[in-house]
């Protein structure tokens, strides 16, 4: 969108650092009015003063994106500041604990599942309906390779992720003709909080992990956040429904 047709809405769940906080400052540049949404409030509020320090607007909102009144208040809260929803990217997402199937604990299973799919489909649900309201959108949900094949050891995280891929196909195409794109990122190894926290930061367990990667290295939080930019803007107008790899040839593999 040119800024001769005034700024987009979008919204950011899990807003407040690596990929979020990335996609929160890239919608900003890209001439967007952006909602940063996040459970960890001092770093969401850095991630808008970052956004604000640029000359551009930003607000944030806490929220916890697993409890449906918390979701349904964070999008009237975006509605009621700035009008309207056109970009949404339901990014907020935790790994739960590593553990083979059998040792997964119903706890560890909940807490990744209301997070990583409820909380994406409580999003969608509350997003959708304000978007049908202007007659367009664009919606992005974030998933995972972990989405597109299995990993040992996270069960529930690659069910969840499994979970978003589905979820983001149906909704694509239970509104493809009401001018509303649904489509979803399926990262490869980002260098991440979350990847520093799997390794426990040894320099022998990262090398594995670039060594995973066709390209030999890790991606960046800013190379996903160009992807939800690219599917959120006019250039992606006959995408919807589609889980992009964003991952070094991971799964070509």
């Amino acid at each position: 969108m040119s800024k001769k047709e005034g700024k987009r809405v979008a919204l950011v769940t899990g807003g407040s650092v690596g990929i979020g906080r990335a996609a929160a400052i890239a919608f900003a540049k890209s001439c967007s009015k952006v909602a940063v949404v996040d459970i960890l409030e001092e770093e969401g509020k850095k991630t808008v003063d970052n956004i604000k320090e640029e000359g551009e607007e930003a607000i944030f909102i806490k929220t916890d994106v697993s409890k449906p009144e918390e979701v349904k208040n964070m999008v009237e809260e975006v509605v009621n500041t700035y009008g309207r929803l056109d970009c949404a990217f339901n990014n907020a997402g935790i790994e739960g604990d590593q553990c083979t199937t059998a040792d997964c604990t119903v706890e560890n299973w909940n807490r990744v599942v209301d997070i990583n799919l409820t909380g994406v489909w409580l999003c969608m649900k509350y997003e959708i309906p304000e978007m049908l309201k202007t007659g367009k959108g664009s919606i992005v949900n974030m998933a995972s390779v972990a989405g597109r094949v299995g990993f040992p050891n996270i069960s529930a995280y690659t069910a969840s992720k499994h979970g978003v891929n589905g979820l983001t196909k149906t909704a694509a195409l239970e509104y493809a003709t009401q001018g509303i794109r649904v489509n979803a990122v399926c990262p490869g190894i980002i260098h991440t909080a979350m990847i520093d926290r799997f390794t426990g930061e040894k320099k022998e367990a990262l090398e594995q992990m670039k060594n995973m990667e066709p390209v030999r290295r890790l991606g960046t939080p800013e190379e996903v956040a160009s992807a939800v930019i690219w599917l959120c803007s006019d250039e992606a107008s006959f995408i919807t429904g589609h889980p992009l790899a964003v991952d070094g040839g991971f799964i070509a593999q």
